[in-house]
């Protein structure tokens, strides 16, 4: 059970494998399907010392169910829209009571 509102139901896809030059692929295969989850897209607004210029960056914050298997560098695909992301850092928080929903950092992938 979920305690965010599911938006979108998603497909973990996970899986490497190496190509003729031996360079690492992707082999995105379904770990899992028909996951709900609560998937939101933000922006923030950053600059820094080295360059100053403002810049637009765009990131997704996803929460799936607490026994959700999913790691990072795992892909997630939104079935709904097709957008594809990559897995960058998955956390929760400790609760004796019940058990929370996983955060899932992601960022936007082709």
């Amino acid at each position: 059970m979920m305690q965010a509102i599911a938006t979108t139901k998603v497909t973990i896809l996970r899986g490497t494998t190496t190509d003729a030059y031996d360079d690492e692929q992707d082999t995105d295969t379904p770990i899992a399907t028909g996951i709900p989850a609560s998937l939101t897209e933000q922006t923030r607004r950053v600059s820094g010392r080295e360059n100053p210029t403002p810049r637009i960056v765009r990131y997704a914050v996803a929460r799936v169910p607490a026994q959700t298997d999913i790691s990072e560098n795992d892909r997630l695909l939104d079935e709904r829209t097709g957008v594809k992301y990559i897995v960058d850092a998955v956390s929760g928080m400790a609760n004796p009571a019940i058990e929370v929903d996983r955060r899932v950092d992601l960022r936007r992938t082709t």
